[in-house]
């Protein structure tokens, strides 16, 4: 099993746009690689307010977000091998990107809800037993998404990280 970050780590407390996209994975076409999500946080540095935000993990067919191209990191260094996922801005299959500037036409389907306190951050760890799987050739992307816009659009960070399965 091949593991992955996607995350803003890089650039250090981003700013969004409202309710967003924060991540958003779409499988190869055509292979026989599942995804199967590790870990999912975000973290905000520039409120002192206790303010509880909704985020989300939904699916989303054509048309995708516009994002900013992001490639996925090798969580074992020693591993010689790239993610078969890539870094594009348009959320096509086997692309990759985060912080979206346009939420696309497509549309989106709730897979997972949440909230968390932005003073403290949110951290969604699975357990092999309840991680959460993209089938290959899945026909949706997966995004880590904001459903309602942060009462604070600067400062955040957030990623995934992820495995890739034969």
């Amino acid at each position: 099993m091949r593991e992955f970050i996607l995350s803003s780590t890089g650039v250090s407390g981003m700013t969004v746009l409202g309710a967003s996209t924060l991540n958003f994975i779409n499988p190869p076409a055509g292979s026989s690689i599942d995804i199967s999500f590790i870990r999912h946080w975000v973290g905000q540095v520039a409120n002192v307010n206790s303010v509880m935000q909704p985020i989300q993990l939904v699916t989303q067919v054509t048309a995708f977000p516009t994002l900013i191209s992001a490639t996925p990191r090798r969580v074992q260094l020693a591993d010689p091998n790239a993610s078969t996922i890539t870094g594009a801005t348009n959320g096509a299959a086997g692309t990759c990107g985060i912080n979206a500037s346009s939420e696309g036409a497509g549309a989106k389907t709730l897979w997972w809800p949440d909230s968390f306190n932005v003073v403290n951050g949110y951290l969604k760890v699975n357990t092999p037993e309840e991680r959460d799987v993209i089938p290959s050739a899945y026909t949706s992307g997966v995004g880590l998404w904001f459903s309602v816009a942060p009462a604070t659009l600067t400062g955040w960070t957030w990623g995934e990280t992820f495995a890739e399965i034969a």
